[in-house]
């Protein structure tokens, strides 16, 4: 057992972690020795003042009349015998305090204790400020008082052999301790564990400036249709068997389709998102972010040429890099955000993901809202999903909030050859594909916010056609309308995008887009033209829903319906049908790490075909965050 008088040798040379610890050990407090501390009494003559960093009014120790001279004073071990305990004294008549639930004023270990805090500077105040010493308090708050007194008075015998402590102090310090050696023990494990996990942590932390976060989901999905499905290509399989890779053509002037007849199998997949956030001054952030993943989603068996990961195909069951269905690391974003003055933020990157920035919804964030391509976004606003170049934050105030951005095209999962312009000497980035887009977000109070879009694209031809994966507005491939190439085209896109809690467990929310894209046909002979469709988007959330932090959402939406020019669509377009979708997601968190997210799919009208069957799809998602 360590005795008093090591712990005091310990304060006069601690270790270099001692101060860390808050607690005194429980082998200190269980059995100490008080003489040590009796032979540093007996020295003692006249009131000492106190070098310390207190705050007490006089920072003086006064010493009692009742305390005889160092020739009287008796060892103290002895006064814990009980010939030498004073039968008068109320403190010996009292109910051991370890009987008690709660100590309260009036008690002789809450008068003890409030004495010796009074005396020895224990305690000065709780974090706001004020020191409650009038109300009843728990055995650990009560040990957690104790432990300060019993530190203050080991400081004072540090900086001073002849510090002044009674003999009564030591042994209500005795009693005391004695009394509450359980709680004291208690809170020094505690400590310990706190301080295991603090080294921990020391020793896993990346570095002194940089955070890293990860995400992983396990998808297991499933669809069906319910009959044979017409789909505008001119080979199912795509070119090296890659469902992304469905060529567009026309055949006797018109867009080749074929039928699929089989329903294709359940897929489990995966995808890893590893977030880098470094910050060189704490006010900025560098963001790199890696992705790994091989998803391929069922529902992209049945979709027209250049409909690639739209329609029923949840955000997550997707691909990291170009080759599809293979776990590929790629570099997803890379950009580096500062602030300019107060109210302004600029980002600049050679790969900025433009949906962290732009077309925002409260009910439709693709970690917890409505969960699809189609859903989480407008799906005809944005040409590119990466892009190299700027954004600029800008809050006006509390209700305006302002954001610019251009960006020529950088997307991880298309190939350098015909895509990635940004980078690529003979387009660059500004004569490759780029956007310019503007954000206006008006958010007249907490629950409501109303944001206005506006892009204006340019959209590099690839192999003749404009669409695809950067093809946006135009959902698909167009041509000149008879079989003949396209030069590089423009675009204006007007969105509109709402969210709204109602109540704290209901929500509405909602999108409506309109875009232009101008054609312009390589052979001058052949006319210009303009491609017109609109976007449309309505669903409800309950937020909590069966457990706070949950959510559920449902929504329909018309992904792209063609208003004119659909002469140009070689595929996208149908028979003139509107394709629609209802979606139902419930985002449920099993811990705050750990979620559950199941979801519904039905697809009307596939492939803008009016009498093609519905496509149902289902998916369960396993949702991972550290």
């Amino acid at each position: 057992m360590i005795k008093i008088a090591t712990t005091c040798r310990r304060l006069l040379n601690p270790p270099a972690n001692f101060w860390v610890s808050l607690l005194i050990s429980s082998a200190v407090v269980n059995s100490v020795s008080l003489q040590a501390l009796a032979n540093e009494i007996n020295q003692v003559q006249e009131p000492l003042v106190i070098p310390s960093t207190t705050t007490l009014e006089a920072n003086v120790v006064q010493r009692s009349t009742e305390v005889p001279m160092s020739s009287e004073v008796l060892p103290v071990a002895n006064l814990l015998n009980e010939e030498n305990v004073n039968t008068h004294d109320p403190m010996s008549q009292v109910t051991n305090t370890s009987q008690l639930q709660d100590i309260s004023p009036g008690d002789w270990a809450y008068e003890a204790l409030l004495s010796l805090i009074d005396r020895y500077g224990c305690i000065q105040k709780y974090p706001d400020g004020t020191y409650r010493g009038n109300r009843a308090i728990s055995r650990y708050e009560f040990a957690a008082g104790l432990n300060a007194c019993l530190q203050q008075i080991e400081k004072l015998i540090a900086v001073s052999s002849t510090e002044f402590v009674s003999k009564e102090d030591l042994a209500t310090l005795q009693r005391l301790t004695d009394e509450f050696k359980t709680e004291l023990t208690t809170l020094d494990k505690r400590v310990d564990r706190l301080e295991e996990q603090v080294t921990l942590l020391d020793r896993q932390q990346f570095s002194t400036t940089t955070k890293l976060s990860g995400l992983a989901w396990f998808n297991l999905t499933g669809a069906s249709a319910g009959g044979n499905v017409k789909a505008e290509t001119t080979d199912l399989s795509g070119i090296n068997n890659d469902l992304a890779l469905r060529r567009p053509g026309r055949e006797n002037g018109k867009p080749a389709v074929r039928i699929v007849r089989n329903n294709p199998s359940i897929t489990f997949s995966n995808l890893v998102w590893l977030t880098l956030d470094t910050s060189f001054t704490g006010k900025d952030s560098l963001i790199t972010q890696l992705a790994v993943g091989n998803g391929n989603s069922p529902a992209n068996v049945f979709a027209s040429a250049g409909l690639y990961d739209t329609f029923g195909t949840p955000f997550f069951d997707q691909s990291s890099g170009v080759q599809t269905g293979v776990n590929q690391v790629v570099l997803r974003e890379l950009a580096y955000r500062f602030p300019v003055g107060n109210n302004i933020q600029l980002v600049v990157g050679l790969r900025i993901n433009w949906n962290r920035y732009f077309d925002d919804n409260a009910f439709t964030f693709i970690l917890t809202g409505a969960s699809s391509f189609n859903s989480d976004g407008i799906p005809i606003l944005s040409t590119i999903d990466r892009g190299a170049g700027a954004v600029l934050i800008w809050n006006i105030n509390k209700k305006f909030q302002l954001h610019l951005s251009y960006l020529g095209e950088s997307d991880e999962y298309l190939p350098g050859g015909l895509f990635n312009s940004a980078s690529n000497p003979q387009q660059g980035l500004f004569n490759g594909t780029n956007v310019i887009s503007s954000e206006l977000t008006f958010s007249p109070s907490e629950n409501i916010n109303l944001r206005f879009i506006y892009n204006r694209s340019n959209i590099q031809q690839i192999n003749g056609f404009i669409g695809g994966p950067i093809g946006e507005p135009i959902y698909g491939f167009a041509d000149d309308g008879f079989g003949g190439p396209l030069r590089n085209a423009t675009a204006d896109i007007f969105g509109f995008n709402f969210d709204w809690r109602v109540t704290p467990g209901f929500g509405v929310f909602g999108r409506y887009a309109y875009g232009s894209t101008h054609l312009t046909p390589v052979d001058s002979t052949k006319p210009k033209g303009d491609v017109n469709a609109q976007s449309f988007q309505l669903g409800v959330a309950f937020p909590d829903l069966g457990k706070q932090g949950a959510l559920a959402t449902i929504s329909y939406l018309i992904p792209f319906s063609v208003l004119d020019g659909r002469k140009f669509l070689v595929s996208g377009g149908g028979d003139g049908g509107v394709q629609y979708e209802f979606e139902m997601t419930y985002f449920y968190p099993l811990t705050n790490n750990i979620a559950i997210v199941p979801a519904f799919y039905l697809i009307g009208n596939v492939n803008n075909f009016s009498d093609n069957p519905n496509i149902y799809v289902g998916n369960i998602r396993v949702q991972f965050s550290f």
